[in-house]
């Protein structure tokens, strides 16, 4: 067989192996005739394999070839029964013995062939390169072959070599290898290849140098199906890894911007980003001035640093959150510098704070190797530091590790800076809505009351609610509670222009309903005036009052009714003793500003004792209940108080309390009051027609009344008082006239008449012969008035009772 390549390989293991593969095998004796064939000859030659049996092998050589030869490099050309001639590649296994048969002749098609030996190539081509890594693994996971030497892994010569090899935590460090025998134990159970997985792989002869692979795994298997091995092929990204993680870190102190302005939740969150990716523990500690919202200035000797934030598993030794960092000598501290300050060998500071204690805990936990200080800064200010510490076989902090610092530092302290404004606009707006709210508490004749302000949990939500107790005269007493529309500290000043508006114009003794009217015309003009102001350099405008809602309430104590009206404010809550609590039945007018229909009241008649709980909507707003619910549970919450016969106070705290479990996202405003009436016998009344007669049987009744209450100190001034405004009245307004003392904390002494002519105090002149009534009731009492009433006006005036 002249020409036919032959090889020295192990003829049974060999043609067992090819047998299962494309191609056909023939066996022939010493002169080339073939004595036996496999199936796939008759497929090959497109005939049946009994048929080749006892001729030639060169019989099947196509046309034009030399019969006798074949080509050195073992292409040929065969003939195929009813076709053309098939290119192949022969190869001849030399037999030997003493036995007729003394070769077998494999025939594969030349585009198999071509296929296998591309795959070899491959093969040699991964196994000779080292860029890309190339593992194979037996069923165990041993290292059976690698592209990589194994003296490159800190492994003898001869490890790895077959399956003797080493295993996984022999080449790497132990937490690594479990990580990545985890993934092929996996590939190798399932079938399933990994692709494209970054993992950790440090060497265990360096475990201090990091490094990330790129690791992709499929199964290896046999003819039939069984697992024998894993195939892994890697790369080296630690570079890429890294520059992404730096990224990352920037990014993430970026979004910081966008998270909460919450300056202690912004220090967690920058704590949450450098741990664990940057570091294995971080301490954020801030400048106490800037946790109030101040500018921190310059750092002293002394400054304290409270410590604010941590992550990690937090070694009990190190100082905790909330603890103080003293500020030792500014000038030689690292972190007061601009840049980030890397310690990557520990051991000269350890020496250095071997007899201090208190700073060791500061910064110098028993499992750390190295360190990192960070300036948090911003606008050439200095907020604080973070703490950056790495422990174990973790690669220690360098020069790269600083400069990435510096910049995440910067980032951070653009956040922080921000949440510190933030927070300091909270506190103002705050402080300024608290200073234009009246005293908690409040109690008068009429009723007791306390209002309670909960501010919001961000600056978004505090400015424009108010709550006021406004004493009226007659005993008589008015709640409101309003909400301006916008927040801040512009809304605050807003809420306390309506607040004085309210206050000037409840001074008029005016219904409800037609104080909510001129309060309307208030807002409506200023709104208008908002309007045509130019837009200020910031761009924003002041708290707009447009929008704005408010109920205004009266109480008279002596009839026990109260009278309601609503600009788009929700109707309070009524419990009267043994009775269910209900709705004020009062119908909400529009909100202050923005016109329409005109405002109503409503007159309701109130037992003593009653409770009347005036809030705003905010109270009512929760993510996950609908309105609905909320009223009723703020309803039933009310009357479960009002049973147990608490204060005003304490029934306010424990409905919002249940309400509001949580800091609220809008401010809320309670206002909650009992009411009572006056003692019998606190009050006298009469009527007298339109004659002069009428004057001094006034001045009578008034003697024979103080006398029975054992005021006769106050019976020459009330005379004088009774005389001129009952002589008034009848001169200029007709009868009847009606007069009413009432004693309470001061006398007051009213008349009415059915005129709706406001009197109005003069200087008379000298030649003048009247005009000096009023001159003189204004001299006598303490505080005068007049009032609107449903049948003409009525002329007040208090006198202080006299000392015990």
């Amino acid at each position: 067989m002249q020409g036919v390549r032959r090889t020295s390989t192990n003829p049974v293991s060999d043609v067992a192996g090819r047998l299962a593969g494309d191609g056909a095998v023939l066996m022939l004796d010493s002169y080339g005739t073939v004595l036996a064939c496999t199936p796939g000859v008759g497929e090959l030659l497109g005939a049946r394999g009994a048929d080749l049996i006892g001729r030639p092998f060169a019989d099947f050589l196509a046309a034009g070839s030399d019969r006798g030869v074949v080509p050195r490099d073992g292409r040929a050309m065969l003939r195929r029964s009813g076709g053309p001639a098939v290119k192949v590649r022969l190869e001849l296994l030399p037999l030997g013995g003493d036995l007729g048969a003394q070769f077998l002749v494999w025939a594969v098609p030349e585009a198999v062939a071509a296929g296998r030996e591309q795959d070899q190539a491959l093969v040699r081509a991964l196994f000779g390169q080292t860029a890309i890594g190339l593992v194979l693994h037996d069923p165990d996971l041993r290292i059976v072959r690698s592209n990589h030497p194994p003296v490159a892994v800190g492994l003898p010569a001869d490890a790895g070599a077959g399956p003797s090899g080493a295993a996984l935590d022999e080449v790497l460090v132990p937490e690594d290898a479990e990580a990545i025998e985890e993934e092929l134990r996996r590939v190798a159970q399932t079938g399933v290849p990994a692709t494209d997985r970054v993992l950790r792989a440090r060497y265990r002869k360096a475990p201090e140098q990091e490094r990330v692979i790129s690791l992709s795994a499929l199964r290896l298997e046999d003819g039939d199906g069984r697992c024998t091995g894993v195939a892994v092929l890697f790369s080296d990204v630690t570079e890429r890894h890294q520059e992404q993680r730096r990224q990352a870190l920037v990014d993430g102190a970026e979004k910081l911007l966008l998270g909460s302005l919450d300056i202690v939740a912004t220090a967690e969150g920058l704590a949450g980003v450098l741990v664990p990716e940057y570091a294995d523990l971080a301490a954020i500690d801030l400048a106490e001035a800037a946790l109030l919202g101040e500018e921190p200035g310059e750092f002293w000797l002394g400054a304290p640093l409270r410590r604010v934030a941590v992550a990690g598993a937090w070694p009990a030794e190190l100082l905790p959150v909330g603890a103080l960092v003293r500020v030792r000598d500014p000038e030689r501290e690292p972190v007061y510098r601009r840049r980030a300050v890397a310690v990557s060998d520990l051991s000269e500071l350890r020496a250095a704070l071997a007899d201090d204690a208190e700073r060791r805990r500061q910064v110098l936990p028993d499992a750390a190797t190295s360190l990192l200080m960070m300036p948090l800064r911003a606008r050439e200010q200095l907020l604080g530091a973070a703490v950056l510490l790495r422990c174990g076989a973790r690669a220690r902090f360098d020069r790269d590790d600083a400069a990435l610092g510096t910049q995440v530092g910067a980032r951070a302290g653009i956040s922080l800076d921000n949440a510190r404004r933030y927070t300091r606009e909270r506190r103002t707006a705050e402080i300024l809505q608290r200073s234009l709210l009246p005293q908690a508490d409040t109690q008068v004749s009429a009723a007791e009351a306390a209002g309670t302000y909960v501010p919001a949990g961000t600056a978004t939500g505090i400015g424009g609610t108010w709550f006021d107790v406004i004493p009226l005269s007659s005993c008589r007493v008015a709640f409101v509670v309003g909400d301006v529309v916008g927040h801040g500290v512009e809304a605050a000043a807003a809420m306390g222009r309506l607040r004085t508006a309210v206050q000037t114009l409840s001074d008029m003794d005016l219904p409800p309903e037609e104080l909510l009217t001129h309060l309307d015309d208030l807002v409506t003009r200023l709104s208008q005036a908002e309007r045509a102001a130019p837009v200020p350099p910031a761009g924003r405008r002041p708290g707009s009052v447009l929008g704005s809602t408010c109920v205004y309430a009266v109480y008279d104590p002596i009839t026990g009714l109260c009278t309601i009206a609503s600009a788009g404010h929700p109707p309070p809550v009524l419990s009267a003793p043994g009775q269910p609590a209900c709705f004020a039945q009062v119908k909400a007018g529009p909100s202050l500003g923005v016109g329409g229909l005109p405002f109503e009241s409503v007159e309701q008649a109130m037992e003593p004792g009653t409770l009347c709980a005036f809030y705003t909507d905010t109270l009512l707003a929760h993510r996950e209940e609908g309105t609905e619910e909320r009223l009723r549970q703020f309803r039933d919450q009310v009357q479960a108080a009002a049973r147990e016969d608490r204060s005003p106070a304490r029934i306010g705290h424990a409905v919002l309390r249940h309400l509001l479990p949580q800091a609220p996202e809008y401010e809320v405003t309670l206002l909650i009051a009992r009411l009572h009436t006056l003692p019998a016998g606190s009050t006298a009344a009469w009527e007298f027609p339109a004659t002069p007669e009428a004057v001094g049987r006034a001045r009578d009744a008034v003697t024979i009344q103080l006398t029975a209450w054992q005021l006769e100190e106050l019976v020459f001034t009330t005379e004088l008082l009774v005389s001129e405004l009952v002589t008034n009245s009848i001169r200029y307004a007709g009868g009847p006239v009606g007069l009413r003392l009432i004693r309470d904390q001061a006398l007051i002494c009213e008349v009415s008449d059915p005129s709706q002519t406001q009197p109005r105090l003069r200087r008379a002149l000298v030649t003048d012969e009247g005009g000096r009534g009023l001159f003189l009731v204004a001299q006598l009492s303490q505080r005068w008035g007049s009032r609107y009433t449903h049948h003409g006006k009525t002329i007040w005036a208090e006198q202080p009772l006299p000392a015990c």
